[in-house]
Formats: structure tokens, C-alpha cells, sequence
């Protein structure tokens, strides 16, 4: 009776897995709007493939990597670039392991990117590929993927290193817009909760979360000259965390400026202490990789524990350092944050090729697509008179999402 019900069980995901039409019927769906939904579940799709990925880089994998052709040749030597010398094969093979699993990935988005192009309203075909048939994207992603690790190393490792680390520098852009219309939409909202009451109260919040992210930033900026530079040497990183600190500081004195208020009265210092934590961590995560150990001290150090390699033994990089798990954690709020963002920031909207279209769905609306009585959650058709978000561009920001986890995975290679 328990495998019966069970095969049933599985049978009412099959709708889900195969159509579009279907899947706004089926009781497996959960209810909400259609693009909403469709946004979650190929973030997860995204979110599936940096599991397996993270699963590459695991102890036990490299001997089953090593039997794949064309992985870890010649030897432990390496010719990657910024991966010199001696270099632990085991590591090595991980890592180009994730490369493949992310390049699968990457092409996959990349192409549905280019498929959606001008893609005005559910009404068009194409958005029938997009919303649905779920079962065959995810067996054309899985073969993509399997179908890279039999491409020929050659030069492939080398060009695809220098791509992934152009459009994870562009998604690091995306992150920090997304990160000011996060805090835009936060300050906006506790902006509107004090002007209609208890306001001592919201004002004592809103000025508390501030001063708190300056005083996190204030904090890393000192433990930076401390553990990050010498008296004698770390040049760059004197340099580096010197201009970051002055352009925060500028940051916040333009926010509060009159003629920012006047053209942004909701903008505030709430904004630029955000993105001055961000920025902190951005100066941190490129700090981790200067090559002079002198100027990069590891985590296990910095707090007093001994994280000496010993002598003779092979150079071994790892993806789980402090630095690769913070940037993992705020990838996948990005991720998360862009499918059910519904900012009525204007200039992000433009910006993201986005509408605030579904905020401005009535209930009643909504109301019109259940029928009476029905027992079935659905997802609301919500873009037929107009898209709610360029489709093209989402796909375009999830193949750069997947070049920034496989840099991040990898310690950009070095």
C-alpha cells in the first residue's frame, strides 16, 4: 500500500516536471505568482549545481576525477594561471572539476538568455520554454554538464579561467546593486512605519543598525593595518584599504548632502553603511589572495592557532577558508534576493530591466484565476498584458552567478 501511495506521490509531480500549462493546475505547485515562481526554481537549479560542485572539491572525489581523460596530465606540475609550482594533483583535478560542472552551468543559462531575447508577455512561445518543461531543461543542464568533462584540456582551463573572472567581477557589480536596493527598500521601510507612529522607536532602530554596520567597518579597517600590512612592506594592501576607506567616507558625506535628499528624500546613511561593510569585505576577499604570506596571515593564524604548512609536504588549497564560506553565504542571498526582489526603486528596476508590474496586481485579479471551491494551490499567469522582469537579463545574471561561484570555489586559482 506504502509504494502504491508512494508511486502516486510521484505521479502528481510529473504535470510540474513537463509543462508549463499544467504546472499552474497541479496541487504540487506552490501558489503565488508565476514569475515569482519561475524564479525560484531556476534558482534552485543554480543552487543544485553549486552542490554538486562543492561536492567535487570533497576528500575521496580525486579518484574518480583522475579516471576522467584529460584530467590532472603531466604530472603535479601545473601551467594554470596563478597556480605555481608544486601543486597538490588532488586539489588540482577538484578544481577543474568545478570548472566543468560551472561551465555546464554557465552555458546553459547563457543560452536560454539568448532565447529570451524581447520576450514581452507570457503570450510569446518562448515563454512557454521558460515557464515550464522543467523535467527537459534540467536533462539538457545535466547533459551540458557531463558533456564538458570530456572536453579536451588544451588551452580550455586557461581561457575559461580569464572569462569566469570577467563576469564574476560583473556579478560582484550586480551583487552591490542589489545590496543598495535591499537597503533602499529596508530604509524605506522603516522610514514609512516611523512617520505613521512610535517613531522615537523606529528612528532608535533605523540609527542603531546604521551605527552598527560603521562601527563593523571601522572595526575591519583597524584589524586590516594590524594583521594585513607591515611597517616595511604590504604596499598594496596599505593602498588598497587607504582608497576603499576614503571612497566610504565620501560615499556616506554625499548621501546626506541637500542636494542627494532633495532628488532621494528615502536615501540616508542606512545605504552607504551597507555598502561600506560590503566594501570592507570586498577589500578583505582580495587581500586573502596576495601570494606574500607576510602580507596574508590565514584566519587559523590571526586568532592564535597554528597554521603552519609542514616541511615537504605538497602546497594543498582548500575552498572552505573564511573568506570562500562568506562569499558563498552572500552569493546565495544574491541569488535568492534577485527571484523575489519586487523593489519600487526606479532606477534599480531600470537598471535590472525590471517592472514593479505584479506589485500593482490587484487581489481581485489574482482571485479571477482560482475557480471556486478549488482545493489547488497555483501560480498566478501574471505577465500576460507585460513581463514583470526581462527574462533575457535574469538568465544573462544567472551565467554570471555561475562564473562567480566558480571563481569563489576555486580561490580564484590561486
Amino acid at each position: 500500500m506504502g509504494a502504491v501511495l508512494g508511486l502516486c506521490s510521484m505521479a502528481s509531480w510529473i504535470p510540474c516536471l513537463c509543462g508549463s500549462a499544467p504546472c499552474l493546475l497541479c496541487r504540487c505547485c506552490p501558489s503565488g505568482n508565476n514569475s515569482t515562481v519561475t524564479r525560484l526554481i531556476y534558482a534552485c537549479f543554480l543552487l543544485l549545481g553549486v552542490a554538486v560542485a562543492c561536492i567535487m572539491l570533497m576528500p575521496g572525489m580525486e579518484g574518480q576525477l583522475k579516471k576522467i581523460p584529460g584530467f590532472c596530465e603531466g604530472g603535479i606540475g601545473s601551467s594554470i594561471p596563478g597556480v605555481e609550482g608544486h601543486v597538490n594533483c588532488d586539489v588540482l583535478v577538484g578544481y577543474k572539476a568545478v570548472y566543468r560542472v560551472c561551465f555546464g552551468m554557465a552555458m546553459f543559462f547563457l543560452l536560454f538568455s539568448l532565447i529570451m531575447i524581447k520576450v514581452k508577455s507570457s503570450q510569446d512561445p518562448r515563454a512557454a520554454l521558460h515557464n515550464g518543461f522543467w523535467f527537459f531543461k534540467f536533462a539538457a543542464a545535466t547533459a551540458i554538464t557531463i558533456g564538458s568533462f570530456f572536453i579536451s584540456e588544451g588551452p580550455f582551463t586557461t581561457v575559461w579561467f580569464y572569462i569566469g573572472m570577467a563576469g564574476a567581477f560583473c556579478f560582484i557589480l550586480i551583487q552591490l546593486v542589489l545590496l543598495i536596493d535591499f537597503a533602499h527598500s529596508w530604509n524605506e521601510s522603516w522610514v514609512e512605519k516611523m512617520e505613521e507612529g512610535n517613531s522615537r522607536c523606529w528612528y532608535a532602530a533605523l540609527l542603531s543598525v546604521t551605527t552598527l554596520n560603521y562601527l563593523l567597518s571601522l572595526v575591519s579597517v583597524v584589524l586590516f593595518y594590524i594583521y594585513y600590512t607591515h611597517s616595511d612592506g604590504c604596499t598594496e594592501n596599505k593602498v588598497f584599504i587607504s582608497i576603499n576607506l576614503l571612497l566610504c567616507i565620501a560615499a556616506s558625506v554625499l548621501s546626506i548632502l541637500p542636494q542627494i535628499q532633495e532628488s532621494q528624500p528615502r536615501s540616508g546613511l542606512l545605504q552607504s553603511s551597507l555598502v561600506t561593510l560590503y566594501t570592507m569585505y570586498l577589500t578583505w576577499s582580495a587581500m586573502t589572495n596576495e601570494p606574500e604570506r607576510k602580507c596574508n596571515p590565514s584566519l587559523l593564524g590571526i586568532i592564535g592557532l597554528n597554521s603552519t604548512t609542514p616541511a615537504g609536504q605538497d602546497h594543498v588549497v582548500q575552498w572552505w577558508d573564511a573568506q570562500g564560506i562568506v562569499g558563498l553565504i552572500l552569493f546565495l542571498m544574491c541569488v535568492l534576493y534577485s527571484s523575489i526582489r519586487n523593489s519600487s526603486n526606479t532606477q534599480v528596476n531600470k537598471l535590472t530591466l525590471t517592472t514593479d508590474e505584479s506589485a500593482l496586481i490587484e487581489e481581485g485579479s489574482q482571485t479571477d484565476n482560482y475557480e471556486e471551491g478549488s482545493s489547488f494551490n497555483r501560480a498566478v499567469d501574471n505577465e500576460k498584458d507585460g513581463v514583470t522582469y526581462s527574462y533575457s537579463f535574469f538568465h544573462f545574471m544567472l551565467f554570471l552567478a555561475s562564473l562567480y561561484i566558480m571563481m569563489t570555489l576555486t580561490n580564484w586559482y590561486w
